[in-house]
């Protein structure tokens, strides 16, 4: 009798385990992770010294930058290309050496040699600390190499943000408009000090 209870009530349970196996939806299979934004440009490799062309003591012409693995739902990018290494006025902002901000999300890079002016024709706006153009690294030779950075912004949103005649103020306002709107970021490093 002992044994007969003790199997139903297996067989019970079994009944129960299959019952709520049935009722719960089957989950996808996991996605694997997407592969993180990746920011690269033909004229240096990531980490080296910037070749002279597009620096203060070459052509200073913007190396051509390419980037891939753009997060779905990008709307547009922001590149910012600084110099880390400068403490602006005694405190802590750095120099501004480029800002692009409303880059169509649909781009794929940006060529060598963008032209000067504030209002680009695909609807980009960009500035530095020269007027709205790039300005090319220009570390002094009597120091360390400076670790000029381009950092690209993926964003969910064009940002509502016209040119200023200040470059630390636009590029404030650029960065404060993307808060809560970035979908991700690359990173790209290159090194340069003037010749000797």
């Amino acid at each position: 009798m002992r044994i007969r209870n003790i199997v139903a009530m297996v067989a019970v349970f079994a009944a129960c385990a299959l019952y709520v196996a049935a009722q719960t939806p089957a989950q996808p299979a996991a996605q694997p992770p997407r592969p993180p934004l990746t920011l690269t440009t033909p004229a240096f490799p990531d980490g080296d010294p910037i070749p002279a062309k597009y620096t203060q003591a070459g052509e200073q012409v913007s190396p051509a930058l390419n980037w891939t693995n753009v997060p779905p739902n990008t709307a547009s990018f922001v590149l910012n290309m600084r110099d880390p290494d400068v403490a602006r006025n005694r405190g802590t902002e750095d120099q501004v050496h480029w800002v692009v901000w409303n880059i169509p999300g649909t781009a794929t890079g940006l060529p060598e040699g963008v032209p000067q002016g504030a209002d680009r024709s695909d609807g980009s706006h960009q500035i530095s600390a020269s007027g709205p153009m790039y300005r090319g690294p220009g570390a002094p030779a009597n120091g360390p190499m400076h670790h000029y950075t381009f950092e690209l912004f993926a964003l969910d949103t064009k940002l509502d943000v016209q040119p200023g005649a200040d470059a630390w103020a636009t590029r404030t306002a650029v960065f404060n408009a993307m808060q809560g709107h970035v979908l991700g970021k690359a990173v790209y490093v290159g090194l340069f000090r003037r010749p000797q």
